[in-house]
């Protein structure tokens, strides 16, 4: 039950709804104009408008915009009795949940006023677990807390309660079996098994008797029954990673699986029932593969009931600090190494590197750089990538400069080292050819190792 605001210039039809609504366990307010709607509306408690359209002063059309400008989640519905297609899909473009005529039935009037009030027990509902997420740095075992981020823990929360089939979608090293395994986390299977199943990375035949079992004798090796993985992860979940790998005899009969819940053992003769949900992710253009025919369209309709688009990491780099102090401390516990943080140089190289490789290559980089690093803090001349080969000038315009500013000279013989140490080991530890790289004469190569404190 929620507080619902009457607006219309026709007094009976406030009292009517006013009425009605009441009985049906509503606090209801009336008014007869636009602009003491507004007035209210802005004092707050409203959860429902319900407007007439043709009023003098501020229209419905008009109250409605105004309102929506107040608060995006209070839901209106506009009721008329001129109505037209037009005004109709106006009234829905500017944000209405729904459109009456004045001579509506009062059961379709309760319907549509009760589904309002759960659209906006949603909304609210939504709203809380953006905040509490903005104020995290995680959900599940992913990282992060940008807008991109945050869209797609909103939207695992409700994949997650469903039994739906879902297809997440993404390029390489951007998380996806970490979404996977937030839905089944979250899901009412969360105590049964989750079964990761690599597409393709296991040759055909071993693939199809991992998924389906086999009984003894089936072929050669085959000493004794053994259950497949569809039937370990009964009640529970199945992620098939790299799907568009799938051969098409394997995608045939994974599509019986999903259709009908059974398949049979390998030299078996029995159909097994199982009940499993089917979460699937590619970074293949699956819709592409349909179309020239290498992937089934029965079998792709089947598996993208739900799809969930993860961002790149180059389109969500807000969360790139997060992620570094992340794998930090991760690999530092791993590697009983001291590291606490990144200096602010590295990380703004980081900031302005696209990486291809997405996470993956993030935690890459860093692994390595914790590895590599002698002192408590990730030093540039650590970090092993394409994007430290820009000039400092390139790298602060793009990722702008640092608040607390920086120490020119160190972070310029920082930059010199890494340089440096680079040229040595493309010249596989010839100084003569890493000053030829650097364009520098050996002496002057031979000054900087001595200055920068370079081991001969």
């Amino acid at each position: 039950m929620g507080s619902i605001l009457v607006v219309d210039d026709d007094k009976g039809m406030r009292e009517f709804l006013e009425i009605m609504l009441t009985r049906e366990g509503h606090r209801v307010k009336t008014v007869s104009g636009g602009k003491q709607a507004l007035d209210i509306c802005r004092k707050g408690a409203i959860d429902l408008v319900i407007t007439d359209l043709k009023m003098p002063g501020i229209d419905g059309i008009a109250l409605l915009r105004s309102i929506k400008d107040i608060s995006a989640e209070i839901m209106v519905i506009l009721i008329t009795g001129y109505a037209s297609g037009e005004t109709a899909l106006a009234a829905m473009k500017e944000g209405a949940y729904d459109y009456l005529e004045k001579n509506f039935d009062i059961e379709d009037l309760k319907v549509v006023v009760e589904d309002a009030m759960k659209k906006k027990g949603i909304h609210r509902e939504d709203a809380r677990f953006i905040k509490d997420m903005e104020e995290a740095d995680s959900f599940g075992e992913m990282i992060g807390k940008s807008k991109e981020i945050l869209k797609i823990y909103s939207l695992i929360r409700k994949v997650a309660e469903t039994a739906a089939n879902v297809l997440i979608l993404g390029e390489s090293g951007t998380g996806k079996e970490l979404v996977a395994r937030a839905i089944h986390q979250y899901s009412p299977r969360r105590d049964k098994p989750f079964i990761v199943i690599n597409c393709g990375g296991i040759p055909e035949n071993l693939l199809e008797s991992e998924l389906f079992g086999y009984m003894k004798g089936a072929f050669s090796g085959a000493y004794m029954d053994k259950p497949g993985l569809f039937e370990i992860a009964h009640r529970g979940t199945v992620f098939l990673d790299e799907i568009g790998d799938l051969s098409p005899i394997l995608q045939v009969k994974i599509l019986r699986v999903l259709q009908d819940k059974t398949f049979i053992r390998i030299g078996g003769s029995k159909n097994i029932t199982v009940d499993v949900r089917f979460i699937s992710a590619t970074n293949q253009d699956l819709v592409n593969m349909v179309k020239d025919g290498s992937f089934r369209e029965d079998l792709y309709y089947r598996l993208n009931v739900i799809p969930v688009k993860i961002p790149a990491l180059r389109e969500r780099k807000e969360d790139i600090p997060l992620l570094v102090k992340f794998f930090i401390e991760k690999y530092a516990r791993e590697f009983g190494k001291d590291v606490k943080k990144i200096s602010n140089y590295a990380l703004d190289l980081l900031m302005n590197y696209p990486f291809p490789g997405n996470v993956r290559e993030l935690e890459n980089i860093i692994e390595r750089s914790v590895a590599l690093e002698s002192g408590n803090i990730v030093l540039p001349e650590s970090l092993v990538i394409t994007g430290a080969e820009q000039s400092s000038a390139d790298a602060l315009s793009h990722g702008g400069f640092p608040e607390e500013g920086i120490d020119l000279s160190e972070e310029t013989a920082r930059f010199e080292r890494a340089l440096i140490q680079k040229a040595l080991e493309k010249a596989k530890g010839s100084k003569t050819q890493a000053a030829k790289l650097l364009n520098v004469t050996f002496d002057s190569f031979r000054y900087r190792l001595e200055k920068l404190g370079i081991s001969d």
